[in-house]
C-alpha cells in the first residue's frame, strides 16, 4: 500500500467508527408516536460501501474486511459501555434492526469482493 492508500484507508476506518456512533445515537428516533430506526437503513447502505472501498485499496481479507469489524466493534463498546456508564444499544427489535442491517450486508460484500480476488487470481 502507498502512503496515499494508507491515508485513505484511515479515513475509511475513522468514517467506520463516526457512522455506527451517529447510527446508535439516532437509533431511538421517533415520528411523531411511531418508532423510526433510520439510521438502520442508514447502516445497510453506507457499510458494505466501506468494505467495497476497502477491498479497492488492497484485495486482502484484513484490509476489506477492518471497516467491518471497527464498525461493529464501535457498536458494541459504545452501545454497551456508552458515554458515562450509559447503555444507548437498546435491548429492543431496533438493535437487532441495526447490527442486522450494518453487519449482514456488509459481510455478503466482503464475500463478494473476496471471490472477485479469488476469481481474478485463479
Amino acid at each position: 500500500m502507498t502512503a496515499r492508500d494508507r491515508v485513505l484507508f484511515g479515513f475509511l476506518l475513522l468514517d467506520a467508527v463516526l457512522l455506527a456512533l451517529v447510527e446508535l445515537l439516532f437509533l431511538p428516533s421517533y415520528i411523531g408516536s411511531v418508532q423510526f430506526p433510520v439510521t438502520a437503513a442508514l447502516a445497510v447502505v453506507t457499510t458494505p460501501l466501506l468494505v467495497a472501498e476497502a477491498s479497492r485499496i488492497s484485495p486482502r481479507r484484513r484490509v476489506a474486511g477492518a471497516p467491518l469489524l471497527v464498525w461493529f466493534a464501535t457498536v458494541f463498546v459504545f452501545g454497551v459501555f456508552g458515554p458515562g456508564g450509559d447503555i444507548v444499544l437498546l435491548n429492543d427489535w431496533r438493535a437487532v434492526l441495526l447490527i442486522g442491517g450494518g453487519a449482514l450486508p456488509s459481510a455478503m460484500m466482503l464475500g463478494i469482493v473476496l471471490g472477485k480476488n479469488v476469481k481474478r487470481d485463479g
